[in-house]
């Protein structure tokens, strides 16, 4: 079981990432937090910047988050939330982040809401988690990219100047 304080420390570690917004309003969700989940799904499509989907397989967790699957599990939780009007809305909105011909799933979710029924929220499948290639986590080991500190005398016989100031005349 995911707890929402394991996604309160990613989002902390990166407000800019959709995906930890979403997975914690799915968990929000599942906690009946009806509030909390639907201010993360909107975090989490603010944070796609209008983009339609964000491949996450660069950073290591193999899912593409979609712009209408982060509408659509907002539209359930204004489900919960008795929202119906707003939960429609949102709906049509994913309508038009769908890739073309492939709308049955918005069409079906349209019909359930004015049935006033309730959604399945989206979420990342089970089992996938953040695993950075290997060659990555190698290159975590602290860089020394100032070098060792040198000690730099002076070549002037009793001269006790401490500091830094440009060259002086012989």
């Amino acid at each position: 079981c995911f707890s929402p304080q394991a996604f309160d420390q990613t989002v902390v570690k990166d407000n800019s990432l959709a995906v930890g917004y979403f997975q914690r309003g799915f968990v929000h969700l599942q906690l009946e937090m009806y509030e909390e989940a639907l201010s993360d799904y909107h975090m989490a499509f603010r944070h796609l910047r209008q983009n339609p989907f964000i491949d996450y397989k660069q950073l290591g967790l193999r899912h593409v988050l979609c712009a209408w699957e982060v509408l659509y599990s907002t539209a359930a939780v204004q489900c919960h939330l008795q929202q119906w009007q707003e939960a429609k809305a949102t709906l049509e909105k994913a309508v038009v982040w769908r890739p073309e011909r492939r709308t049955a799933i918005l069409e079906l979710a349209l019909e359930r809401v004015q049935d006033r029924l309730f959604l399945e929220p989206m979420q990342v499948p089970l089992g996938e988690l953040f695993r950075p290639r290997k060659k990555e986590v190698e290159q975590l080991d602290s860089k020394d990219f100032l070098g060792k500190p040198k000690v730099i005398s002076s070549i002037i016989p009793n001269d006790e100047y401490i500091g830094f100031e440009p060259l002086r005349p012989q």
